[in-house]
């Protein structure tokens, strides 16, 4: 064992290069479970790529030489996409992770009978590549999904509380929260911000003919980046403090299919303090007739 770690360190540190980083993450025999110890290794891994402009991500399972050609694709793809989820939950942008391949068995190659043990431990694995992008010209972001095109197209259209209560609101304003804050790498508001939700919510149930989207952000992480929940070592925080308020609104009584949650990571950062940027806004997607 003493020797496997050697190995571990070894290869870990010959994996980082200019172009491409590099992480293997290692398995018990037959399982897809991934060992809390090289959980642990992930996510030091991953907590390096705050500063690494990402490009793409490429994982790939492997098995040992032992078991069918049928069992081995299957176990390697299974290693693959347990991988591939805790990327996700650690707030790596899906989008990025381009292939997830289960690649099958390694065959055994063995110098001395000694180390069959030892290799067959090695080839347990995930292969993740990160290849970072190369750096260009500023170009203006492309917007992929529709709640972020109206985010940009709409700037000019924020609005506040005052607007649905008068029935001046309509589909793409966005209203931000200002006297709702966060508590500090966590994802429940300050007790300042207690009046301020239930002014919110009092406002939500009685306009039922406003559909609308929270926004989750959170402020201090590099390249977009979501910050991790301390309570839960999840990567989510935007998320979580969105859903955090669509938890407290379905508890007073909004409808749950006149609304949806979202975390925007740090796409859209204020510029000024980052207590601001702990923050949620309310998105419009639709409004019907008023009652």
């Amino acid at each position: 064992m003493k020797y496997l770690i050697i190995i571990l360190l070894f290869i870990t540190q010959l994996g980082f290069s200019q172009k491409e980083f590099t992480h293997d993450v290692y398995f018990d025999t037959d399982k897809y479970v991934v060992p809390l110890t090289e959980e642990n290794r992930l996510l030091l891994f991953i907590s390096k790529l705050d500063t690494i402009p990402v490009e793409k991500v490429s994982i790939y399972g492997f098995t040992d030489d032992r078991g069918s050609n049928e069992y081995n694709l299957e176990l390697s793809q299974n290693r693959a996409d347990a991988i591939k989820e805790m990327f996700a939950g650690y707030g790596i942008d899906p989008d990025l992770i381009t292939n997830v391949n289960g690649k099958g068995e390694i065959l055994l190659k063995v110098l001395n009978e000694e180390e069959i043990h030892q290799i067959r431990g090695l080839n347990r694995k995930v292969e993740v590549i990160v290849t970072k992008k190369l750096p260009t010209k500023p170009v203006e972001d492309v917007i992929s999904s529709v709640d972020e095109k109206i985010v940009f197209e709409e700037t000019n259209k924020e609005k506040t509380t005052d607007d649905i209560k008068k029935g001046t609101i309509k589909k793409g304003d966005k209203i931000r929260l200002d006297k709702i804050y966060f508590k500090t790498s966590y994802s429940y508001v300050t007790s300042d911000s207690k009046k301020t939700l239930e002014a919110l919510a009092k406002i939500m149930v009685e306009n039922k003919n406003v559909y609308f989207t929270i926004q989750g952000h959170v402020c201090c992480t590099q390249n977009s980046r979501d910050a991790v929940d301390k309570k839960t070592r999840k990567r989510n925080l935007s998320v979580a403090r969105a859903k955090y308020i669509y938890d407290y609104l379905e508890r007073k009584g909004v409808d749950t299919r006149r609304m949806k949650f979202v975390g925007l990571r740090r796409k859209f950062p204020l510029g000024g303090e980052p207590q601001f940027d702990r923050r949620v806004e309310i998105l419009v997607t639709y409004v019907g007739k008023a009652n």
